[in-house]
């Protein structure tokens, strides 16, 4: 019992000292303006602050944050899998899907996923 405590102890400070290790070998060095410059999503750290902000930015972060949510109630659907009529089931995700497929095509088709051209 001792042991089995006294080998975890010196397994957890050799991984420890090795971590530490690891880090400090690996830092650079090298400081770059704008590698130490804040970054702010959407907005050049070089420019004036006073730039309006970039709608197409928005746009896409607003189609992430549904499409986040929209995820998340998929898990509920996995879990009820053994619960549920296997035919009900299938057709709820197949109607879920089909919603989540048409928002992308519709998202697609009005150009917000084109990165190209804004």
């Amino acid at each position: 019992m001792y042991l089995n405590m006294f080998m975890i102890t010196i397994f957890m400070m050799i991984s420890l000292i090795m971590m530490i290790l690891c880090s400090i070998i690996s830092k650079k060095t090298f400081m770059d303006r704008e590698k130490n410059s804040p970054f702010e999503c959407g907005f050049d750290p070089m420019n004036s602050a006073r730039i309006p902000f970039s709608m197409h930015f928005f746009l896409i972060a607003v189609i992430f944050l549904i499409f986040d949510v929209e995820i998340t109630l998929i898990f509920p659907l996995i879990m009820v899998f053994n619960f549920s009529i296997l035919n009900n089931w299938i057709w709820i995700n197949l109607f879920f899907m089909l919603i989540l497929l048409l928002g992308v095509y519709h998202e697609w088709n009005q150009g917000a996923l084109d990165w190209t051209s804004k």
